[in-house]
């Protein structure tokens, strides 16, 4: 047996053995003997795509809906480089995410050899383990060196980006000869080659950081990458605490969630009142308003395992790697502080009720149109800038509905494959919800589906999920309106980037239905299961949502403070 084929096929056992289900490929000659090894093992999901970028942002997807790592394989040269963007978002992400990228011998490298770049430590910082793998050769000890480098990479993937640099030699396909030095197999029974135990964190009692009875003014904001919603929830119960939910941390249900905030923290005379205890679970930050809140609080805890903890104001006093355990009672009587803040959530929630009534659809109206008609079970992949902002201002506090986003850097790289990914993941492993796998809907504004139509290339055998995509149309860069940008000489060319095109003729071309909805009532029709992707326009206006935006803070202004 040729070495190449030897590695590949005890790599993808490997794998397979630690619990790896998908993997995402981009043709490649290089990568040849890893791409044959994959397609013959059943126990691995295969996704084939022709763009390394989009095959990247799937496997993200894969990974953020599922919690395992998804593995990513390509050829060498610019192959390898275009994986960067997706490498950056999982790594600000904490996104389990296995880099296989082949490579050319050593003696190929530095001499002008067709795709032969530099990829040693390729994405330097940004992966949790980088491994050159070395040009396998038939030597005893191979299998063992392979198998536990594998074991190493999965484990090291669980909360971030690998990248395993694989150097092969020709022969790159499989040869008729059984031999090799040793045998490839691996531990008895399927089992993997390392066996890891990991013992569980120790969740610190809250009266060790506040006393025995802790500060009526508090609260609790959740960010992106909550490891226990529920918990998150449970806890604000018993301080009585309101709770900052932002739509992707799993925690916007229960009493005291509130929905509108935005609005609330983007009112100055309400943003005065200062909190004792501010207590910050995950990566917080859609909101600036909100942020410039947290710092003016008298003490910031934050909740991250990550070693990078999420603390962009600065102000952390104390950081904990796993929520504290709460005073465990329900709150018998509310308090003054929570109840102004369930007045002020009431005030916004009648405010939203209010202005967004009424057809034709405006954007925050899709969202929360979106974020009430979904029945439960089903999954929002939502894109940057206004679309999961949108959701953050407009989701109600409600169980059942799962909110994705790539908001570990926060960029437009890759959204449709993301959310394809995750519809395909969330279906899979999901329970059946009334009747059927879970709904999935990307919400995605016009620029973010233009940058990755690349995202609907599939190939002929590839799994395709039901997947209701949903572009905020406005024909260009609408977050722009509402930053100091707007107004300024060429606004238009350089911020508000108009293209012009028809996206509905545009999704025709990827085989898409497709159709344009104007009302509340058509979009919550458009998001009947259809057995597969589909595609839904709503056309809004930049100008128009940018009013709208300053009449909500209006309107709550007069309301909350009349």
């Amino acid at each position: 047996m040729n070495p190449a084929t030897a590695l590949a096929r005890v790599f993808v056992d490997e794998l397979r053995r630690c619990g790896v289900t998908e993997a995402v490929l981009s043709p490649g000659s290089r990568s040849a003997p890893l791409a044959l090894a994959v397609a013959a093992e059943p126990r691995i999901r295969l996704h084939v795509r022709i763009d390394e970028r989009s095959a990247s942002y799937l496997a993200i997807g894969l990974a953020r809906a599922s919690g395992r790592p998804a593995v990513v394989i390509c050829t060498s040269g610019t192959a390898a480089a275009a994986l960067h963007p997706a490498v950056l978002e999982a790594d600000a992400g904490d996104v389990p995410l296995l880099l296989l990228t082949a490579d050319r011998p050593p003696e190929l490298r530095g001499v002008g050899a067709s795709q032969t770049i530099d990829q040693l430590g390729l994405f330097g910082r940004a992966v949790r383990m980088f491994a050159e793998v070395g040009v396998p050769e038939p030597a005893a000890g191979q299998v063992g060196y392979w198998r536990s480098l594998v074991g190493r990479a999965v484990a090291a993937a669980a909360d971030g980006p690998v990248h395993l640099n694989v150097a092969l030699r020709e022969p790159l396909v499989p040869d008729a000869d059984p031999d090799w030095p040793e045998p490839l197999s691996g531990r008895p029974a399927d089992a993997p080659w390392v066996l890891m135990h990991r013992q569980p964190r120790t969740r610190p009692p809250l009266r060790d950081l506040l006393g025995d009875e802790p500060p009526e003014r508090g609260v609790i904001v959740a960010g992106d990458g909550v490891a226990d919603p529920a918990a998150v929830v449970q806890l604000a119960a018993e301080l009585g605490w309101p709770l900052l939910a932002e739509p992707t941390s799993g925690a916007r249900s229960g009493p005291n969630a509130m929905a509108g905030y935005p609005l609330l923290m983007a009112d100055a005379k309400f943003a005065e009142e200062r909190a004792e205890v501010v207590l910050t679970v995950g990566r917080p930050g859609l909101s600036r308003a909100l942020l410039r809140w947290i710092a003016r609080a008298g003490t910031h805890i934050v909740v991250d395992p990550a070693h990078r903890w999420a603390d962009p104001t600065r102000t952390a006093a104390v950081v904990l790697s796993d929520l504290p355990v709460g005073p465990g009672r329900e709150p018998t009587t509310t308090s003054g502080w929570l109840a102004q803040w369930r007045r002020a959530g009431s005030v916004a929630e009648a405010v939203l009720d209010a202005e967004l009534a009424g057809d034709p659809l405006t954007e925050p109206a899709v969202a929360r149109v979106l974020g009430s008609a979904l029945p439960e079970g089903s999954l929002l992949f939502a894109a940057p800038s206004r679309p999961i902002r949108d959701l953050e201002l407009c989701l109600p506090a409600r169980l059942g509905l799962r909110v994705l986003a790539n908001r570990g850097v926060n960029g437009i790289d890759g959204v449709v494959s993301a959310a394809v990914g995750a519809a395909l993941a969330h279906q899979r492993g999901a329970p059946a919800a009334r009747g059927g796998p879970g709904r999935a809907v990307a919400l995605l504004g016009d620029l973010a589906y233009l940058y990755d139509r690349n995202g609907l290339l599939f190939g002929m055998s590839d799994d395709r999920p039901d997947l209701t995509i949903v572009v905020v149309d406005n024909d260009g860069g609408g977050i722009f309106s509402m930053l100091p940008q707007a107004g300024v000489e060429n606004f238009e060319r350089v911020f508000g980037t108009p293209h012009g095109l028809d996206l509905l003729a545009d999704a025709a071309v990827s085989g898409l239905p497709a159709r344009t909805v104007r009302t509340a009532a058509e979009l919550r029709a458009a998001l009947e299961p259809s057995g597969g992707l589909q595609f839904v326009r709503v056309a809004t206006d930049r100008a128009e949502n940018a009013a709208l935006h300053a009449r909500l803070q209006q309107s709550l202004g007069a309301a909350l403070h009349a």
